[in-house]
């Protein structure tokens, strides 16, 4: 088969023939029809960002494709399936404490990279190799909606916190870096999922006015400037009464001042869900004090990716027409172009457009 090989870090991709992945038990072969590319893949594959990824390697988390063979432990899935290949792969010898990979992208810890060597290859390639669990049904549809439905492997990232802070229908989200990929993902999902105001803060004042013209009125925008006083204030004054829950998700070059006039936002008993990138590359960590976190009952809350759950819930989402796919402009390469994609992904980062590669 035709695969994209990343044979070292900060060297363009190699477009070769590679082996037919061999299926085992407890996994699938999946015909890849159309894959993501992340707006920082460039940075993942130049090795800028350090990822735990054993080389070398087919890069690409998750997939939309059609299920190809199965393995004798497969019940439900036959060929011919539309799956989506869920890139959040857990090891199965520990249920309380699983160590995690993102297939094609980044080991979690050790324990992933361990795992990262066995499911290492990703989904820039004609066909992948997944644990039977990771290639989740989504129903039928027309193959030239696939590239379409590669939106869920951004939308399923804030889901992940969503569900992480028990939001409720109506209450008051604020979503902490709104202008990233993630983060306004995190606001179309949010209302979703009936959030009666959601605030969206960002430090892209045209990027926040888009979101505000495409979500009507329960979206409340906030410009950050860097005072955190002053962010703050703005923030509570856009909520117009209490914010009950926080969720963070500005990237790696974000300073820990944003996150912190957020977080200190939220209500006594209020919830917070840290899900952004920011001290990964080093520097202060996150200082916030110790007795307002006692004395307000605030629970705060790390959170990875998402329950395994969740592609099936979002999936229903979908289809009910509470989140619309065609929110999202598509740009498409196919395989023989994948080192033009990511360098396109790089240079189009802005809420709803992607890059996605057809194999």
């Amino acid at each position: 088969m035709k695969a994209a090989v990343l044979k070292a870090f900060g060297t363009p991709l190699a477009i070769e023939t590679v082996p037919d992945p061999i299926l085992g038990t407890g996994e699938v072969i999946v015909d890849v029809v159309a894959t993501g590319v992340l707006a920082y893949a460039n940075e993942v594959l130049s090795g800028e960002r350090q990822y735990l990824l054993d080389l070398p390697v087919i890069p690409g988390p998750g997939a939309i494709g059609r299920v190809r063979a199965t393995g004798p432990d497969a019940t439900h899935l036959i060929p011919g399936d539309w799956v989506y290949c869920d890139p959040t792969v857990r090891s199965r010898d520990d249920a309380l404490s699983p160590d995690i990979t993102l297939q094609g992208l980044s080991a979690g810890g050790e324990g992933g990279l361990r795992l990262q060597k066995y499911f290492r290859d990703g989904s820039w390639a004609e066909q992948m190799r997944v644990p039977t669990e990771n290639a989740i049904r989504i129903g039928s549809l027309d193959e030239a909606d696939a590239a379409r439905w590669c939106v869920l492997g951004r939308i399923l990232v804030p889901y992940g916190g969503l569900l992480a802070a028990r939001l409720q229908a109506g209450e008051t989200i604020l979503i902490n870096g709104a202008t990233g990929s993630f983060g306004s993902a995190g606001v179309a999902v949010a209302l979703a999922m009936g959030a009666g105001r959601v605030v969206a803060t960002g430090r892209n004042v045209k990027l926040l006015e888009d979101l505000a013209r495409w979500f009507g009125p329960r979206l409340h925008t906030v410009a950050m400037c860097g005072n955190e006083e002053d962010d703050r204030g703005r923030i509570l004054e856009a909520a117009a009464g209490p914010i009950d829950c926080v969720l963070d998700l500005l990237p790696p070059a974000a300073s820990t001042v944003q996150v912190r006039a957020a977080i200190m936002a939220v209500r006594p008993y209020g919830r917070v869900v840290l899900m952004g990138g920011v001290g990964m590359l080093g520097g202060a960590g996150l200082d916030l004090p110790y007795p307002w976190i006692m004395r307000n009952c605030i629970s705060i809350h790390g959170q990875w990716m998402y329950p395994p759950e969740a592609t099936t819930q979002m999936v229903r989402l979908i289809r009910a027409g509470l989140i619309n796919l065609d929110h999202y402009a598509i740009t498409t390469f196919d395989l023989d172009n994948a080192n033009e994609a990511v360098a396109h992904a790089a240079s189009k980062v802005s809420p709803f457009t992607m890059t996605v590669i057809r194999p």
